[in-house]
C-alpha cells in the first residue's frame, strides 16, 4: 500500500513539474508574441519619421569620458554605441539623421583653453548643429550616475521646462522604455539642462541608465540591450509623430497592423 502511495506521489510531483514548465513556456510565448506584435506595429508607423531631420547627440567624447563604472563601462563609449544603433533605425525609416559625433571625439577646438571652456564650446556646438539645420528633433543620449546610492537604476527622459512638444516626445519615449524594458517606473521630467535650454527645436535628453549600478552598467555594455534601448527611443518618437499626424489621439494598434498588412504586406525595421 505504501509502495502505491509513494508511486502516486511521485506521479503527482511530475505532473506539477511538467505543468509548471508548460505554464512558463506559455507565458514566454505570449510575451514573445506580444513583443513581436508591438514591434510590427511600430514598423507600420515608420512613415511618420520619413524626411524628418533628427539630430542624435552621443554624450561626451574625446577628452571628456563622462561617467565611468566599476566594471569598465565608459559613458562616452556606451552613448556612441546606442546612438549609432538609434541612427540606423531612423535611417531605415527614411529620416535624415545627423550624429553630432561618429567617433571618440568632442566638438571643441584642441587649443580651446581649459577643460571647462572646451566643454562649454563642445556643448554649444552640439546644440548649434540642431539649430542651424532647423531639425525636427534633437536627441541627446547620456548615462546617469549616483555614486552615493548605487542602487539607483532605470532609464529616464528629460525636457526643458515649458517646452510643450519636447515634453510630449519625452513622455512618449519614457512610456516605451517602461513598457518594453520593464525594469523601471521612472517618469519623464522637466529639468533645466544647457542643451535643452539652448535648443531652438524640440529636444529630449535621455539618461539610458545608471552606470553606478553594477547590474545596469553591465546591461548598458551589452550589445543586445543597447539595441533594445535604441528601439525604445525610436518607438517613442515614431508613435509621437504618428499620433501627431493622425490628429485624433492614440492610434489603435491592432487596426493599424491589420490595415498595413492588408494594403502592403510589408513590415520593415522589426528587430
Amino acid at each position: 500500500m505504501s509502495h502505491i502511495f509513494i508511486k502516486t506521489l511521485k506521479l503527482k510531483k511530475r505532473m506539477v513539474f511538467f505543468l509548471g514548465v508548460a505554464t512558463l513556456l506559455l507565458a514566454v510565448s505570449i510575451k514573445t508574441y506580444s513583443s513581436y506584435e508591438h514591434n510590427k506595429y511600430i514598423a507600420t508607423l515608420s512613415w511618420s519619421v520619413a524626411d524628418k531631420v533628427i539630430v542624435i547627440d552621443p554624450g561626451h567624447g574625446g577628452i571628456d569620458p563622462g561617467a565611468v563604472g566599476k566594471n569598465g563601462g565608459v559613458e562616452k563609449d556606451i552613448t556612441l554605441s546606442v546612438s549609432k544603433r538609434l541612427a540606423n533605425l531612423f535611417g531605415q525609416a527614411g529620416a535624415a539623421v545627423i550624429l553630432t559625433r561618429e567617433t571618440d571625439m568632442d566638438l571643441s577646438d584642441p587649443n580651446g583653453g581649459s577643460l571647462i571652456s572646451r566643454k562649454r564650446q563642445d556643448l554649444s556646438r552640439r546644440v548649434a548643429l540642431a539649430n542651424e539645420r532647423n531639425a525636427d528633433l534633437f536627441l541627446s543620449i547620456h548615462v546617469n550616475s549616483f555614486i552615493s546610492d548605487p542602487g539607483q537604476h532605470g532609464a529616464q527622459t528629460f525636457s526643458q521646462p515649458g517646452a510643450k512638444e519636447s515634453k510630449m516626445i519625452s513622455e512618449a519615449i519614457q512610456a516605451e522604455i517602461i513598457n518594453s524594458l520593464k525594469n523601471t517606473k521612472r517618469k519623464a521630467k522637466e529639468v533645466d539642462y544647457y542643451t535643452t535650454r539652448k535648443s531652438k527645436v524640440p529636444a529630449v535628453l535621455v539618461e539610458i541608465g545608471f552606470i553606478t549600478n553594477p547590474k545596469e552598467e553591465k546591461l548598458m555594455m551589452d550589445a543586445a540591450y543597447q539595441s533594445k534601448l535604441a528601439w525604445c527611443i525610436y518607438s517613442g518618437v515614431v508613435k509621437y509623430y504618428a499620433n501627431k499626424e493622425n490628429g485624433s489621439g492614440s492610434l489603435n494598434e491592432k487596426e493599424t497592423i491589420k490595415t498595413f498588412m492588408n494594403n502592403s504586406g510589408k513590415g520593415n525595421i522589426i528587430p
